[in-house]
């Protein structure tokens, strides 16, 4: 049985990570106690700001990359309230994290076998199949359900990932009783 080339999955986006440049010192302590909605984390050297998206002072989380931007700009601008000569500068997405869930269950011992190297599966320290795409910077993590959770450097990356291990899935599916 073929994959058919017309299966429409839904690739959520679960988490984005991204960075931006201040260029300007940043005073933790100083935002921890002059920022408003702020809680300070002093033994883990990094503060949150309560936004619409949960941020610290370098690493920004979100559910997509524009969403990431606005919340990294809206970051910015809160520090500057404050009174630093923020600039904001080289924002870059560094992680997208996605899940996606598959009309069939999967053998993952034969998934393995049929794609070693690339994949590896130790059910004793993990439930899922780990499969690495290195030309794309991704992995794909795949649960006997026939979820799927992918992490790669951008969302095109991720859903390049999902098309390409698809048809691997589709081979390996388990058969419905």
């Amino acid at each position: 049985m073929e994959p058919s080339n017309d299966v429409a999955l839904d690739i959520i986006i679960t988490n984005v990570v991204s960075v931006f440049r201040t260029r300007c010192h940043l005073n933790l302590h100083t935002i921890g106690l002059e920022g408003s909605n702020v809680i300070y984390k002093p033994e883990m050297g990094l503060f949150v700001l309560l936004l619409k998206l949960s941020m610290s002072s370098k690493i920004l989380k979100s559910f997509c990359e524009e969403e990431a931007k606005l919340g990294a700009r809206r970051l910015a601008r809160c520090l500057q309230k404050i009174g630093f000569k923020v600039r904001f500068s080289d924002f870059k997405v560094v992680n997208v994290l996605a899940v996606c869930s598959l009309p069939f269950q999967i053998r993952l011992i034969e998934f393995t076998k049929n794609n070693r190297p690339i994949a590896s599966y130790e059910p004793e320290i993990h439930p899922a199949a780990s499969y690495r795409i290195k030309n794309l910077r991704s992995t794909v993590q795949v649960f006997s359900t026939g979820s799927i959770t992918v992490t790669g450097p951008n969302v095109q990356s991720v859903a390049s990932a999902v098309e390409q291990i698809y048809p691997l899935l589709f081979e390996c599916q388990k058969t419905r009783s």
